[in-house]
């Protein structure tokens, strides 16, 4: 990961329940922005023990340009996606990462999205496993990964985390094992067979040439060999 990462747990007796102590298999890893563009990891793990702060929400993992604070064990709930302490809520099984606005907001992304990526990879999940709070709830959060109506940012977020992820997974597993887990899919456009890809099963992510499948769907493809990147126009 590209910032450090701190284990600063608040204390069981936190008031207004912030730490419940419920013990938690997560399933998910649940995504937030902190709605505060000021304010920094170190802010916002300090808010939850802040003698002011009267609101029974807390949450796992901040993470800002800098760094990434565990607030609360990832084997006990927190109250931070807002439905409620049922059993398959999302406050009882999956684990709340706040992702900060201020400073370097493009840095802190990245930072997220890499945390996120090994801590998927660590428990054998893909990028299936994320969630929005707006999945739980229906609150418009992670706020800045919404526009116009539109979610592409978390869009962009998730297929960030994708690619990191499948990079750990090729660092890691032996090249026999990285084949095993490659298929050979199909890729179909109205009931037309467009291009063959490869499906990777352990991460979830599917590769398929990207200008086949943009001009497909009639957009121009420009690569930037400097910077490494594709641009679509549509």
């Amino acid at each position: 990961m590209s910032c450090n990462y701190l284990i600063d747990h608040i204390p069981p007796n936190t008031p207004c329940n912030r730490r419940p102590a419920l013990p938690m298999l997560p399933v998910t890893i649940t995504i937030h922005n902190t709605g505060n563009p000021s304010s920094t990891a170190r802010n916002e793990c300090n808010w939850l023990t802040n003698p002011s702060n009267n609101r029974t929400a807390s949450y796992h993992i901040v993470i800002d340009e800098r760094e990434a604070i565990e607030c609360l064990p990832l084997t006990e709930n927190a109250w931070h996606s807002g439905d409620g302490g049922g059993a398959k809520s999302g406050n009882r099984t999956s684990i709340g990462i706040e992702i900060c606005e201020s400073g370097n907001y493009a840095k802190t992304l990245d930072n997220a999205a890499s945390l996120v990526a090994s801590m998927l990879k660590e428990r054998g999940w893909g990028a299936d496993r994320l969630r929005r709070h707006y999945d739980w709830s229906g609150k418009i959060c992670p706020r800045l990964m919404y526009d116009g109506g539109k979610w592409s940012g978390w869009e962009a977020f998730k297929a960030t985390v994708s690619s990191k992820l499948f990079q750990l997974v090729q660092k890691s597993e032996p090249e026999q094992e990285r084949g095993d887990i490659m298929e050979k899919i199909e890729v179909y456009m109205n009931d037309k067979k467009l291009i063959d890809g490869l499906y990777d099963t352990k991460a979830g992510v599917t590769y398929v040439p990207v200008r086949t499948v943009a001009e497909a769907l009639g957009a121009g493809v420009k690569w930037d060999a400097k910077n490494k990147r594709v641009e679509l126009k549509c």
